[in-house]
């Protein structure tokens, strides 16, 4: 976040898109880069920009006193045994009866590299929007996110989708049947967790109120049918073949006479929501499509 940083060219964010996402090897990212070298772009300031800083990104720390964090361990039968994950309430949601005050639930669910720091500030986010939140580590079976990006993108692709889907299931439906929720929750996740978003709201039917999808995968147009919750969906312009799936899901969800919305960020690329990796980060369309997610859910899982 040096503002003193040359320029980064777009093809590095693009190669650094590719290698989280497992669509090239790590040499080939470094050979990207090297192609884009220039005298005041070294390839180490390119990997030093491009790769997370979660420090820098934090937003609320864990030992915030408006908020109380602990870790939970959901049972998964028809997953991978168990799933663990961060649960926050707000303090001031608490009061000094034996009952804490109910509260609607938002589940926030990781990119494909586990619950990383970057994803808990996002419950903790959460939880200062007067909701509880429960981001689950779809790496738990493999011993949990290894405390990096790159390490963690391994694991992921060790771990059966089908499971961790289930694993998923399994969170949202612990995080509703809660004593201290009102029986309501919303789901969001970014990149593997905004398509795991959408496949809970075909999943869980009315169980699930709203859905904030990040730059996710949209679920087969046949299912579309199923969904109950409302939908809203955020893309970045640049992330093009994601956004390129918006109409056609736009048009399914429209036919099904599912509440939605869904918006194209201009100039906002994959993982645009994401402050820990500056290079990709767009600040306007995050503060916008998180007031927007954060509106959504008090009109749809609040209300």
């Amino acid at each position: 976040m040096n503002p003193n940083r040359p320029k980064m060219p777009t093809e590095a964010v693009s190669l650094y898109n590719l290698f989280i996402h497992g669509d090239i090897k790590r040499r080939d990212f470094m050979d990207g880069l090297k192609k884009l070298a220039t005298g005041s772009l070294a390839v180490a300031t390119m990997v030093e920009a491009l790769m997370p800083d979660y420090a820098a990104g934090q937003q609320v720390a864990p030992t915030d006193n408006r908020i109380k964090c602990t870790y939970e361990t959901v049972p998964s039968p028809n997953g991978n045994g168990s799933i663990k994950g961060l649960f926050v309430r707000p303090v001031s949601a608490d009061t000094r009866s034996a009952m804490p005050t109910k509260l609607p639930g938002i589940l926030v669910v990781h990119e494909n590299r586990g619950l990383n720091p970057h994803i808990e500030d996002i419950a903790r986010r959460m939880a200062l929007a007067n909701f509880m939140a429960f981001a689950p580590d779809g790496l738990t079976s493999q011993g949990g996110f290894p405390g990096d990006d790159y390490k963690g993108g391994q694991l992921f692709g060790k771990v059966d989708g089908k499971k961790m889907a289930e694993d998923m299931v399994a969170s949202a439906l612990w995080l509703k049947n809660r004593p201290d929720c009102t029986g309501k929750i919303g789901v969001t996740g970014f990149c593997y967790g905004g398509g795991i978003s959408n496949t809970l709201a075909v999943r869980l039917g009315a169980d699930l109120a709203a859905a904030a999808p990040f730059y996710g995968g949209p679920p087969p147009k046949e299912e579309v049918a199923k969904i109950k919750a409302a939908i809203l969906v955020h893309h970045g312009e640049l992330d093009t073949r994601l956004a390129a799936g918006w109409p056609a899901y736009d048009a399914a969800l429209k036919e099904a006479n599912v509440t939605h919305e869904g918006y194209i960020y201009p100039g906002a690329v994959h993982g645009f929501n994401c402050d820990a990796t500056p290079e990709r980060y767009n600040k306007p369309a995050a503060d916008l499509a998180w007031q927007r997610t954060i509106d959504w859910f008090n009109k749809y899982v609040r209300g």
